[in-house]
């Protein structure tokens, strides 16, 4: 398709990977839509494969019109860039107005209803569970990236990251913003699917308190920041051959999300503590997540 078929009508935001423009469809009567413009480099032989492979696979996803993840609705080449070697893309995603973030920093100040909170979290872990299942790791979940239609259900956005995976993979440094990132991440060490557990924890807790649980301002105080809630890993938990030293942190017990988030009712409370543990290998998967005590309370308590 024709980059031609769409209207910039201002920047939505900056990423990583690239830059996203809120554009008008000209050929579909101007439905506004939002236009993410990436930078592939090239190789000698055109476009990587990796690239045409995460394209097919967003375009794949979009056959099944799941209800949680954002339509991929086209795919444009844009301008080849000779000098930088890379070409420009640009991928069309359906529109929504708003995300998680701003959609916390609107509340009222009782905050967001908890049985909001229950569809929302559920809502969100729906889309995981989908794109676990179509083994896919999103790998930067935050509130930006969590989009709220005008009807008020959430949709999973921006997999700009997101790369068909193995089991055991290393992050570049550029992935997940720092406080949802999952402490195998900050460690440097192999992770799976089980990252974006833990980001979907830390957003849960945050629909609860209106604020970032562990809001660190640099890495080594982002683990100082988890470390406060899962404890100081032990000597055979901390992992071998890293550059980071388990002394330089101080000595602490394993606590309660409660103690950081008092607004979980004793369910939710369960739920996080399993999300955000410290070990990856005991974090629930997202379908064992959705089938907790936490979805299944009605009404929820307030």
């Amino acid at each position: 398709m024709n980059t031609s078929n769409y209207e910039e009508l201002g920047v939505i935001g900056t990423g990583a990977y690239g830059t996203v423009y809120r554009a008008r469809d000209l050929k579909n009567a101007g439905t506004i839509v939002a236009l993410k413009k990436v930078r592939v480099a090239l190789t000698e032989d055109g476009v990587p494969m990796s690239t045409l492979r995460e394209i097919f696979m967003l375009k794949q996803l979009d056959t099944f019109g799941h209800p949680n993840v954002v339509k991929l609705l086209d795919v444009c080449q844009g301008q080849r860039l000779e000098r930088e070697g890379q070409l420009v893309l640009f991928l069309v995603f359906e529109h929504l107005d708003h995300d998680l973030d701003e959609y916390i920093k609107r509340l009222p100040p009782k905050g967001m209803p908890p049985v909001t909170i229950q569809r929302l979290s559920r809502e969100m872990l729906t889309g995981i569970d989908f794109l676990h299942s179509h083994r896919i790791i999103h790998r930067d979940l935050k509130p930006q990236n969590l989009l709220i239609s005008s009807d008020g259900h959430l949709k999973l956005a921006d997999f700009g990251l997101a790369k068909t995976y193995d089991f055991e993979m290393k992050l570049t440094t550029v992935v997940v913003t720092l406080w949802y990132r999952a402490p195998e991440v900050l460690l440097g060490e192999a992770y799976n699917s089980s990252v974006d557990i833990w980001s979907a924890g830390c957003i849960i807790a945050e629909m609860f308190q209106r604020q970032a649980l562990f809001p660190g301002t640099a890495e080594g105080n982002q683990l100082e920041r988890i470390f406060e809630l899962t404890g100081r890993p032990s000597e055979a938990q901390w992992p071998r051959g890293i550059s980071i030293v388990r002394e330089n942190f101080r000595s602490t017990q394993r606590r309660e999300p409660r103690e950081f988030c008092p607004k979980l009712c004793d369910n939710a409370n369960d739920l996080l503590k399993s999300m955000l543990a410290f070990s990856r290998h005991e974090r629930p998967s997202a379908r064992q997540c959705l089938n907790h005590a936490y979805f299944k309370q009605e009404p929820m308590p307030t």
